[in-house]
């Protein structure tokens, strides 16, 4: 019964951040503002809800693949958040004229 309860406040807090990050992609003005909307608490609710889905199914040989896919969104998650910033900042530079279309898409520049 208290797992229940533990699990479905999870799985709701879950959803919340889930859906603040949601909101936070279609407010946001700028590309890098909702990068971080998309990535910190889209994360973190993911993480919640595979948690309460965890403590929800107990021993299930299904909590093994929930908890690679929960390591999977943190390995992959800030990779693709610094790939999107960095274009965006390569994208920003470029128009304002700062730096030259070859430069940005060659691979020795960091």
């Amino acid at each position: 019964m208290i797992i229940d309860i533990i699990s479905a406040t999870l799985l709701l807090i879950g959803c919340l951040m889930a859906v603040t990050a949601a909101i936070g992609l279609v407010r946001f003005p700028d590309t890098l503002s909702r990068m971080h909307a998309a990535t910190k608490p889209q994360t973190f609710g993911l993480l919640l809800i595979l948690l309460g889905a965890v403590l929800r199914l107990g021993d299930n040989v299904d909590s093994g693949m929930l908890v690679l896919a929960g390591l999977f969104a943190l390995i992959t998650a800030p990779v693709v958040a610094h790939r999107i910033g960095r274009l965006a900042y390569q994208e920003q530079r470029a128009r304002d004229g700062l730096i030259d279309q070859r430069d940005m898409e060659s691979p020795d520049r960091d």
